[in-house]
């Protein structure tokens, strides 16, 4: 047999079979050996929008929770400027009460205590017509003194009650909603016991 009828002869034929086959595997190895790759691929991109969906769920929620905040805000707050003009009325209705003394008020005659009468429902019908939209007046007198609420105006000596304690109140205070729309002018007292429950809880809190 010649080396041209080995070439072209069954033998060939086998080894292009078997050249075939092997290449044929290594495709699929190849092929294999990639999808892996591909599939991880995915799921790195599958994470990374799932991260971003849950961040952006995470900031509609922060956004619609402030949203929310702020229309309750708007809706609560938005008296304060009206109602603090308002009080200012109140004062003086007060103040032209407080100026007729009670002895010439008990003589006084009719068309007097009509009128003062009269200023007396004004103040009671704007006061609680301010109670209404959320306005209301701290109640000060007998509290202890708090920064917060009171503003401190002077100091009265008294040893029957305890230091620091709201004796005296010149001007109300009111609060709005949760804040506080103008602290009470207060005297306070000095030179009594002190608060024995106040310091308990500081030390508690210490």
């Amino acid at each position: 047999m010649t080396d041209e009828t080995k070439k072209n002869g069954p033998d060939a034929t086998a080894d292009d079979a078997a050249e075939a086959v092997a290449s044929a595997f290594e495709d699929a190895a190849t092929q294999n050996a990639a999808e892996p790759d591909a599939l991880e691929v995915l799921k790195n991109e599958n994470n990374e929008l799932r991260d971003r969906f849950l961040r952006l769920a995470a900031e509609m929620d922060n956004l619609r929770r402030r949203t929310e905040r702020d229309v309750k805000d708007a809706k609560s707050y938005s008296v304060a400027g009206f109602a603090r003009d308002m009080l200012a009325v109140s004062d003086n209705l007060r103040r032209a009460l407080d100026a007729v003394p009670t002895e010439k008020r008990a003589g006084a005659e009719a068309t007097l205590e009509t009128l003062l009468e009269g200023v007396e429902m004004t103040e009671r019908a704007m006061l609680s017509a301010l109670d209404r939209h959320g306005v209301k007046k701290i109640e000060a007198e007998g509290q202890k003194f708090d920064p917060n609420f009171h503003q401190a105006m002077f100091e009265i000596p008294n040893p029957n009650v305890p230091n620091n304690t709201v004796v005296q109140v010149v001007q109300a205070g009111f609060t709005i909603g949760e804040r506080v729309l103008r602290p009470a002018m207060v005297g306070v007292a000095k030179g009594g016991p002190k608060d024995v429950s106040a310091e308990a809880a500081g030390e508690k809190n210490a």
